[in-house]
């Protein structure tokens, strides 16, 4: 499994549907589909994407460590 951190491609807002497609494995687009069919429902969505963008960092600022 990849880390997860924030690709510098293929971002339209902050790169946090991006860098969770790229964890679970699927497309950007069908990441970002979920999330605006999220929004529909009652909850806290917008405040998890704004979460979620401040905890990941970004992919170049991620150190790799040789263990």
């Amino acid at each position: 499994m990849s880390r997860l951190a924030r690709p510098t491609d293929n971002r339209v807002i902050g790169g946090v549907c991006a860098a969770l497609a790229r964890r679970f494995g699927t497309s950007p687009t069908t990441m970002r589909v979920v999330f605006v069919a999220s929004c529909l429902l009652p909850g806290p969505q917008f405040l998890l994407y704004i979460a979620l963008w401040i905890l990941f960092p970004s992919e170049g600022r991620v150190r790799t460590s040789a263990w």
